[in-house]
């Protein structure tokens, strides 16, 4: 009796067993169809990171998000963390959703989405975060610098990941040939980024207008910008300007002495032949114009004007000729040697034709008049005389004919 009853026990298990077994083969069948699927995420620091893990056939089973350490967030729509940065935002058999707002580098990594099945299935989303880069700086610049010196402007900026990229302008101009240097902080997840710039400082550089500007993908359209204005000493330098190209005599004649240079240029000096300006009735000078009234040719020489700064001295010469109205107005007016030349070459060409064609007809009269007279010579009578001298010229005109 005992061994009947261990038979049927024995036969009931097995029985359960293989129900069992058919049990869970149906119940992962039907779960192969369950998948979690997520997307890596790049955020901004200070930012909002928003982790979504969506399953398309889900037979109630729990979905759970998890971070780098492995700590879970939310279990369904149950919250496992206390951290008041992290939210649910959708929770249902098909999706769960959560936002961690405030984002710091701290949070970059993998994030896992679990679907408790039979096996566990799991997708993971990895969350880049970009670290801003700080407002650049440029330094090196400490005042107005002297024409000819090596200037170092050096452009620093900290806290980009990764690395931010460092342009420099020369007003809008884009300035290609400068040094670039970036090294990785303390902490190991951002950078602090150097350039340096070289050049030597010209006058043209007074009032440029040098620019830094910081390009990262965090800043989106809106780069950062560092700006330094430069300003360099440099001696004037002089360009006279005069009001006429042909000064003539009784006229006026203004010199303006245009001068440049940094600092300012002081009020400038005229001379004329290296001496004083002679004549002050009618030479004065004003604001560094130099006029000249009823010009005659003892004003003739050379003028110079000199300007002076705290850097130094230049200067420059302008030589004046005065010159005579009358003799002035003679190559203004008609040639007459040369008119006169034209006429007398066509009358010599017009009767050099003349006598030219009185000789050709001259020739061709006497010609009809011999042939003439040769037909009639040895007429007997006047009618034998004209009929020979007409067979004499149609003779004369069939010889001409052969002969041309």
């Amino acid at each position: 009796m005992i061994f009947k009853q261990d038979i049927l026990f024995c036969i009931y298990s097995f029985c359960g067993l293989l129900l069992q077994v058919a049990a869970t083969k149906n119940k992962a069948k039907n779960t192969q169809g369950q998948v979690p699927i997520t997307q890596n995420v790049t955020v901004v620091e200070g930012g909002v990171a928003n982790l979504t893990c969506r399953v398309e056939q889900n037979d109630n089973t729990s979905i759970q998000w998890s971070n780098p350490a492995q700590q879970t967030l939310y279990f369904d729509d149950k919250k496992a963390l206390r951290d008041n940065r992290i939210e649910l935002v959708r929770a249902s058999w098909h999706e769960l959703s959560i936002s961690i707002s405030d984002v710091t580098l701290s949070d970059e990594g993998q994030y896992t989405c679990s679907l408790f099945t039979m096996p566990v299935k799991i997708s993971r989303a990895f969350l880049t975060v970009l670290g801003v880069p700080e407002k650049p700086e440029i330094s090196g610049y400490s005042g107005p610098v002297m024409e000819g010196d090596i200037v170092r402007l050096t452009c620093k900026t900290s806290g980009s990941k990764p690395a931010a990229n460092i342009r420099w302008f020369r007003n809008d101009e884009e300035i290609k040939d400068f040094l670039f240097l970036k090294e990785e902080d303390t902490h190991k997840r951002t950078f602090t980024v150097f350039s340096t710039l070289d050049f030597r400082a010209d006058r043209r550089d007074d009032g440029v207008v040098i620019s830094c500007r910081i390009d990262h993908e965090s800043l989106s359209s809106i780069p950062q910008i560092a700006k330094q204005q430069l300003i360099v000493h440099y001696k004037p330098s002089v360009e006279i300007l005069p009001s006429s190209l042909i000064p003539q005599e009784g006229a006026t004649l203004t010199l303006i002495c245009q001068s440049k240079g940094r600092p300012v240029p002081e009020s400038v000096i005229w001379k004329k032949d290296g001496a004083e300006i002679p004549d002050h009735e009618r030479m004065s000078v004003k604001d560094g114009v130099l006029t000249i009234s009823l010009l005659n040719k003892t004003d003739n020489g050379t003028y110079r004007c000199e300007a002076t700064n705290s850097i130094g001295q230049n200067g420059t010469d302008y030589v004046l000729h005065v010159y005579d109205p009358s003799a002035l107005a003679g190559p203004s007016g008609p040639d007459h040697a040369l008119i006169g030349g034209v006429v007398a070459v066509v009358v010599f060409v017009t009767l050099c034709l003349i006598i030219v064609l009185g000789r050709y007809l001259a020739r061709h009269k006497g010609t009809y008049l011999t042939n003439e007279a040769k037909g009639a010579e040895d007429a007997p009578d006047a009618d034998t005389a004209i009929i020979n001298a007409e067979g004499s010229q149609a003779n004369a005109e069939e010889k001409k004919e052969y002969f041309i």
